[in-house]
């Protein structure tokens, strides 16, 4: 997905005179066509990710439509003060890129968790969150976000995600990837709807229909955004992020009280556990195993039923 963004944006860049790339000292293997085809439009801030994001909003002051880079939570936590007064308040066009969305550096420790940044950015001023589930999706993301110049998150995997779209998909509202008719959705946001994806197919195998959408854009939310999903009778919200302010709580205050909605989420007993994101997905309970069980359970979801839930 990383190699996407930066693909999509070379091809914004020599459209737009104006896009700039500001990188927090990483991304390398990743980020030299950019640097080399257009020099004068790129910096390294060095391990400073304050000072970038101050930086990007003063280019931004200045005509340019910025895209700051670093690993997921030091681009948004670290730095989420001058997130919100530098760039927030002002309107200023600079998009904040997080690499390593959710778990992707697990092995690095809690340190590298990424899980709490929708959450965190959802509560400033005019501020728009895309979270891609793949390199496809990762694209219409970029494009987007040229277009449409804002205060903006983009939210991305690490590497190698599996395709999950067909094509490229809308940003207006939820996208269906796994269409069976069936009276159970399955709504993810990010890479972690392959984990999504894989249950369904278990699911629809076993004679069970249940329906797969991603969500992309994840704020603004707006309750007609959502609302193809209310005819469902049963709703169950994945995400590789903590209950508070992700993609759950996003879907449960747009549609209101439903009859039967359940998140699987990360809980906060993981904080101080480190693994692959294989393993901490699965610890987490949600693997394509913990949703299918989700799926399954007659009773109402427990969080204590070895997955994360609210």
């Amino acid at each position: 997905m990383r190699t996407a963004f930066i693909e999509q944006l070379i091809v914004e860049a020599r459209r737009n005179p104006s896009i700039f790339l500001i990188v927090g000292d990483l991304g390398y293997s990743v980020v030299e066509p950019f640097a080399a085809e257009f020099p004068r439009r790129f910096l390294n801030a060095g391990v400073a990710e304050q000072n970038m994001t101050g930086l990007a909003a003063g280019l931004a002051s200045e005509g340019h439509h910025v895209f700051t880079y670093s690993i997921g939570n030091f681009a948004t936590m670290r730095c989420l003060e001058q997130i919100r007064n530098d760039v927030c308040y002002h309107r200023y066009p600079v998009t904040v890129v997080a690499v390593g969305a959710g778990m992707s550096y697990g092995n690095q420790g809690m340190s590298h968790h990424c899980v709490q940044d929708i959450g965190c950015l959802r509560g400033l001023p005019h501020m728009t969150i895309l979270s891609p589930a793949d390199a496809k999706a990762a694209k219409a993301c970029v494009r987007w976000l040229a277009e449409n110049p804002s205060p903006a998150y983009l939210r991305i995997g690490k590497a190698g995600e599996p395709v999950v779209h067909a094509a490229e998909p809308s940003l207006d509202g939820p996208c269906q990837i796994v269409a069976h008719d069936g009276e159970t959705a399955i709504v993810g946001t990010g890479p972690i709807l392959a984990e999504a994806v894989a249950a369904a197919e278990q699911l629809n195998q076993a004679g069970r229909s249940v329906d797969v959408w991603a969500m992309t854009r994840l704020a603004p939310a707006r309750a007609i955004d959502v609302g193809v999903l209310a005819r469902y009778n049963r709703i169950i919200t994945v995400e590789e992020h903590v209950a508070a302010g992700g993609l759950g709580e996003i879907i449960r205050s747009r549609l209101g009280a439903h009859r039967d909605l359940r998140s699987l989420c990360v809980p906060e007993s993981l904080e101080a556990v480190c693994g692959s994101q294989a393993a901490l997905r699965r610890q987490a309970g949600i693997d394509a195993i913990a949703i299918v069980r989700a799926v399954i359970c007659s009773g109402p979801f427990a969080a204590d039923a070895g997955a994360g839930g609210a």
